[in-house]
This record gives C-alpha cells, structure tokens and sequence, in this order.
C-alpha cells in the first residue's frame, strides 16, 4: 500500500516540474503543485506508525520546497524509526557547509548520539547548544547526559546555573530528582521545593514532587502541608478524601472541624467528628442541616439524638420534639438503634414505658445479644415494677460485652435495690 503511495506522490511531483525557488519561503506558502498531498501522506504514514515512509516524504518535500520545517520533520521521524546513524550523518552534513549552526538540527544529532551510546560526544555538542540557547531543554538533555556519566554535581550545577536566569520549574524539579536520588540529599532536595513553592507557589509539578518525596521519607505532616496547598488551588473531592485521611491516621481530629469547617465541606466527616469529640450541640445541628438538605431519616434520628445528649435537664417540650422526630424517623426506618433510642427515652422519662418496649424488643429481634437493648427493656421492667424479670435480664446482661457500662450498672443497682425492699418489706409482713 504504501509502495503505491510513494510511486504517485514520485510522479505528482514529476508532473509538477522542478522548478527551485531561489530564497527561502514561509512555512504557509505553498510552493509547487501537490505539496499539499505530500503532506497528508506523510501525516497519514505517522498516524499508522510508518516512520521510514514519513521521513522519505518529508525528505522529498524538503529537497522540492526547502522549507525548514520539513527537513525538522524528516528527522524527527528518523529518530522515531530508530535511524539514528542517518540522523548524525544527515546534520554532519548539512552543519559541515553552514557557517552558523542551527540549534534545531544540533539538538536532535544530540538525542541521536544518546541512543547511540555516544555519550562522551553527545556531551560536547550538547555544552556547545547550551552555549547557543540557553533555553531549559538544552540544560536538561544536558543534565540527561551527566547522568548518564554518572556526574551528578556536574549535572546539579549546570542546572542551578540555568535554574537561577528564569527559575523554570523543570529544571528546578531534575535537580531535586538528582539530589534525592542520586546524591542522598533529601533534605537539601525538598528544601529547595519548598523555597520555590513559597516564591512562586506550589504548582501542580512542583507540589506532586513534594508529595513524592514527602511519601517516600514517611513524612506525614510534610504530606498534609502539601495536599492543603494543593487544595487551596484546586478544591477537588479527591485531595480532600487524602487531607481527611491524614488527619485522622494522626488522629488530630479537632484541627480536621477547623479545615473543614473553614471550607464549609464534607458535613457528613464534620458530623462524625462532632459526634466523637462529643460537641453534641454542633453534631445535632449539623444533622439537621444534612436532613433538611437529602431527607435523609438517618440524620434527622440522630439530630434528636444529639440533641437530646447535649441538654443536660431536657423540659418538657424540648423532650416532646425530639421524640416527635424520632417518631418520624423510624417510621421511614426502622433502624434498631433508633428504635432502642426512643424506646428508652419513653421508658426513662415515664412517658410511655409499654409502648418503649414495645419498640425496644424490636431492636432486639436485630440484636438479641446486645447488653444496651437488653438494659433498655430490663429498665423497662424495673419502672413496672417487674424487678425479678428485670433481675433475670441483668444477670445475662453481666456475661456480655458493654455489660459493665457505667449507666448499666447503675440501673443493675436500682434493680437490686428495688429487691431488697420488696425482700424487706415481705418480711416485716
């Protein structure tokens, strides 16, 4: 197939004649007729990988049009077809009869010489381009080449050199490669980053090879101060899922309400802490503000539920609404803890102590083992005054895990109490 293209782009070009235009022409003017074709082929032989084909047209096109670009191009897809000996011997050639070099052409003889293994002489005409740009690619490929030699201040000091003109972040991030890697100087590396990053800001390169560093020492909190740079800039759920997951692997949960709180983010995270800080007047309202925000019957059970732990003496009508939303919660789920919630708090406050346990046992059929359910109903005997069946309860209750929680034994107690006068008062009869 592309035997056939090459013999009609050969004869396009014989039809079109052999005129040569005598000075140079710009890259947008067309020279002679089917230049146009040319190229497409010679695009089309790089789409599908043919490189060999492509720098053949681009030579052609560039022997007929002798416009720079082509000539750029043939050698570029020389070196994607692993020619490289023809790319040396092609700029040899073409420097050798021109009194100034073209950098374009030295460059890519120099990335031909790296393939080559020819790295001593890749080095002299990488110093001598350098020489002639200045430009942070140069100093790279340069770098690239010490490296290679294994000469790695060399390499670090070109590229300060370069670094210190215009403080080109990619330079700045090879020399921090080549001190923590090759020279073992982590400290000096990350420092010079971090130098970078409060002059000009923690751009996405720069703030990524912190956080590669940063990981590789195990350095936590330098993580942490990266990820909420990063977070600053770009504000994206996934940075923000790793600043919470640092948070708490230190376990600094206040400090993680504050930065969460300052961004107004993430309510539900906010929600479990408040609720484990025990900031119980926080953690209802937030629960509230995420029901009226999904309808979720989950938050609003447990905005009455923290609402109900963060009042000391509940009156009346504070009591009344709470149970209201409970009441209005499980009906849309019927979740055991809600269920034991409620429950309790009409056996305790001896609003309803059969309907409480009513909704207790319930909880139980989810978790008949549970020492906190078993408590809530045994209370619920002990204020019918049921204090043997009560008994009964606590003493299961003794043998399993929660069974020695402070409110537990201070109910196990009522109901002793309650005993021993029955017992008294049997016997004073």
């Amino acid at each position: 197939m592309f035997k056939n293209i090459f013999l009609i782009v050969v004869i396009t070009l014989l039809i079109a004649g052999c005129a040569k235009t005598p000075n140079p022409p710009s890259p947008s003017q067309k020279v002679f007729e089917g230049e146009d074709l040319y190229i497409l082929y010679a695009l089309r032989a790089e789409e599908v990988g043919r490189f060999d084909m492509a720098a053949k047209l681009y030579a052609r096109l560039y022997e007929k049009a002798r416009k720079k670009e082509y000539l750029y191009k043939e050698l570029h897809s020389l070196l994607a077809a692993g020619e490289y000996e023809s790319v040396v011997k092609k700029v040899d050639a073409i420097l050798h009869s021109k009194e100034q070099k073209d950098p374009n052409l030295l460059r890519l003889k120099v990335i031909a010489l790296l393939h080559l293994n020819k790295v001593q002489e890749a080095k002299k005409e990488a110093l001598l381009l350098v020489g002639m740009t200045k430009k942070s690619e140069d100093y790279l490929l340069l770098a690239d080449i010490y490296v290679k030699l294994k000469k790695y201040d060399m390499a670090v000091k070109y590229l300060e050199g370069a670094y210190s003109k215009n403080y080109d972040e990619k330079i700045l991030d090879r020399i921090s490669i080549i001190l923590f890697m090759n020279l073992q100087k982590q400290k000096e590396a990350i420092a010079q980053l971090e130098t970078h990053s409060r002059m000009f800001g923690c751009s996405e390169r720069i703030c990524k090879r912190l956080l590669s560093f940063y990981s590789k020492l195990g350095d936590v909190d330098g993580m942490l101060s990266v990820y909420k740079r990063m977070y600053k800039q770009n504000q994206s759920d996934e940075i923000l899922a790793k600043i919470i997951q640092l948070y708490i692997y230190k376990k600094e949960y206040m400090a993680l309400e504050r930065f969460l709180e300052h961004y107004n983010v993430r309510k539900d995270v906010l929600l479990e802490l408040y609720a484990t800080t025990l900031n119980y007047k926080k953690a209802y309202k937030t629960a509230y503000e995420l029901y009226k925000e999904t309808q979720n019957p989950d938050y609003l059970a447990q905005g009455a539920i923290y609402e109900y732990e963060s009042l000391k003496h509940p009156n009346k009508q504070e009591l009344q609404n709470i149970i209201q939303k409970l009441e209005k919660a499980i009906k849309q789920k019927q979740s055991p803890v809600y269920l034991n919630y409620l429950g309790y708090l009409l056996i305790d406050h001896d609003i309803d102590v059969k309907r409480g346990m009513e909704l207790v046992k319930k909880a139980l059929k989810s978790a008949p083992n549970s020492a906190f359910y078993l408590d809530s109903l045994a209370w619920g005997y002990y204020k019918l005054g049921a204090c043997k069946k009560a008994k009964k309860i606590f003493d299961k209750i003794r043998t399993l895990k929660g069974g020695d929680d402070p409110e537990v034994l201070k109910h196990y107690k009522k109901v002793k109490q309650c005993l021993a006068k029955k017992a008294l008062k049997k016997g004073a009869q």
